[in-house]
């Protein structure tokens, strides 16, 4: 969990807005997905739609390019093709953003623990902002997360030694994207939405391991 010293990108839809604290960074290596292994670099941000609270994923890059349109389409997440390499270092893992220069390495302390991580998304898709819930299960270890990035870069505000979570074995499942109307949520709106749309302007840690699971 990040508390970074500037913003970390434009929020997607003008009815978005911040809150106070803190911003998930996340890298992850998925070993077995639907759309197969592929690794991943999230970074969202607090924010609420009327009275809803929630994190909007305003940055996203990818190794797979199903994993790219199935998370655009489905979910309205903004995810771009990257470059992702993962480093096992000893009890480290450490991921590398190769276009941006940037490094995530988490350090784990003391022993590994069940965590169940709760997952409540605002996100903005081609027909409308969307409200994304889902959950992840997994051994989890506290860690000391560092983040490098370029101080020219629009994500610099995250650089840091920051408090981080290290979890492994993880299953983490997606549930459908729903429309938010008032304080509720409507099974009205489409499991897909067309792709083209959903580019939203320029593209400005925990560590999980495991597997991806959606329905």
């Amino acid at each position: 969990m990040v508390r970074p010293s500037a913003p970390l990108g434009d929020l997607p839809d003008d009815d978005l807005r911040r809150v106070p604290g803190p911003c998930p960074v996340t890298a992850a290596r998925y070993d077995d997905s639907p759309v197969g292994p592929y690794r991943e670099l999230a970074v969202g941000q607090p924010a609420r739609l009327g009275c809803r609270l929630g994190v909007c994923i305003t940055t996203m890059a990818v190794t797979s390019v199903d994993s790219r349109l199935g998370g655009r389409v489905n979910w309205g997440f903004p995810k771009e093709l990257g470059t992702l390499v993962w480093l096992d270092e000893g009890e480290d893992r450490v991921m590398r953003w190769e276009e941006r220069d940037i490094v995530v390495r988490a350090s784990p302390v003391g022993r590994y623990l069940p965590v169940l991580l709760p997952l409540r998304a605002l996100q903005r898709r081609a027909d409308g902002m969307v409200s994304v819930r889902g959950h992840a299960r997994g051994r989890g270890r506290f860690a000391h997360v560092e983040i490098d990035v370029p101080p020219d870069d629009p994500l610099a505000g995250m650089a840091g030694r920051h408090r981080g979570l290290m979890v492994a074995g993880v299953r983490l499942v997606v549930n459908p994207a729903r429309r938010p109307v008032g304080l509720t949520v409507t099974l009205r709106a489409p499991l897909r939405a067309p792709e083209p749309a959903l580019s939203w302007g320029p593209q400005s840690h925990h560590h999980h391991q495991g597997r991806l699971a959606q329905r």
